[in-house]
C-alpha cells in the first residue's frame, strides 16, 4: 500500500553563483511498513531527503504526501504537531537534553504535546531498549549506545507512522551499531512502522527490504531485496550474507 509519495522534489540552497542543488527532481513512493535504506556519498542529498520527509527542511518545490496528507500544505503550528506525532526522527549524535534523565528524554515529545504519558508504552519501550535499570540516569551517565537507545525511545514514544534514521550508527562502535540496527528492525516488525534509514554502510543497507541510491540529488538506483545480488555501486555486486537471506 502506497504510504509515502514524493513528487518532483527540489531543494536548492543559496543564490546565483553560490547556488547548490541538494535535491534535483526526486520522485518515489514507499509502502507502509517497508524498511528502506537510502545510501550515497557525503553531500549526495540523502540527509536532505530524510529531513524534507520529516517536515524539518522545507523543499524549494515539489510535493511530499504521507498517508495521503500533503506534508507542507498546512500551517506551521500543524506542521510542528505533525513532526511530533507522525514522525520519529533519529540523528547520529542523539540530541538528548543533558539535564533530563532517560524517562524525561523519552517522554519529552508527549509532554511537549501536552498529552498524558502512556505508562504501558513507556514501560514496554524501556524493556525493549534494555533501559529499565537506567531510567533515572542523565545522558552523561550513559554509554554512546545507551544514549542512542534513549533517542530511539524518544522517537518511538508517540507511536509515529514513520521512523526516519539519519546515520544512527555513525558515532558508535560496531557492536553497539549492530544492536541499534537490531532494535530499529524490531520496531519496524513489531510496531509495523515504516522505516527509512540513511547510511553509508552497505552491510546495513543490505538488511533492508529496499535500497535507494542518491547521487548529486537524484535517485540513481532503486532495488528491492529478493535474495539475489543487488547492484548498489557502479560495476560492483554486493551480496547479502547467509546466501541471500536477510541478516
Amino acid at each position: 500500500m502506497e504510504f509515502l509519495k514524493i513528487e518532483n522534489l527540489y531543494k536548492i540552497y543559496g543564490k546565483d553563483e553560490n547556488q547548490v542543488t541538494a535535491l534535483d527532481g526526486v520522485s518515489l513512493t514507499i509502502e507502509r511498513g517497508e524498511f528502506t535504506a537510502v545510501i550515497g556519498s557525503s553531500g549526495s542529498g540523502k540527509s536532505t531527503l530524510l529531513h524534507s520527509i520529516a517536515g524539518v527542511d522545507v523543499p524549494t518545490s515539489g510535493k511530499i504526501y504521507l498517508n495521503g496528507q500533503d506534508v507542507y500544505d498546512q500551517s506551521n503550528e500543524k506542521l510542528a504537531i505533525f513532526r511530533r506525532r507522525q514522525v520519529g526522527l533519529i540523528y547520529q549524535f542523539h540530541n538528548l537534553i543533558p539535564t533530563l534523565n532517560v524517562v524525561e528524554n523519552i517522554t519529552l515529545p508527549v509532554l511537549m504535546d501536552k498529552r498524558k504519558v502512556n505508562k504501558k508504552r513507556l514501560n514496554d519501550l524501556l524493556e525493549l531498549l534494555g533501559l529499565e535499570e537506567r531510567q533515572n540516569h542523565l545522558p552523561n551517565q550513559l554509554s554512546g549506545g545507551q544514549q542512542q537507545r534513549v533517542a530511539i525511545g524518544r522517537a518511538l514514544m508517540n507511536a509515529p507512522q514513520v521512523m526516519l534514521a539519519d546515520e544512527p550508527t555513525g558515532s558508535l562502535d560496531s557492536r553497539n551499531g549492530h544492536e541499534i540496527i537490531k532494535l530499529l528492525k524490531k520496531s519496524n516488525r513489531e510496531y509495523g512502522q515504516t522505516l527509512i534509514l540513511v547510511t553509508h554502510d552497505k552491510n546495513i543497507a543490505l538488511q533492508a527490504d529496499r535500497i535507494i541510491r542518491i547521487a548529486d540529488g537524484k535517485v540513481t538506483q532503486d532495488e528491492r531485496q529478493n535474495g539475489q545480488v543487488s547492484r548498489i555501486s557502479e560495476g560492483k555486486d554486493i551480496q547479502a550474507g547467509r546466501k541471500g537471506e536477510r541478516p
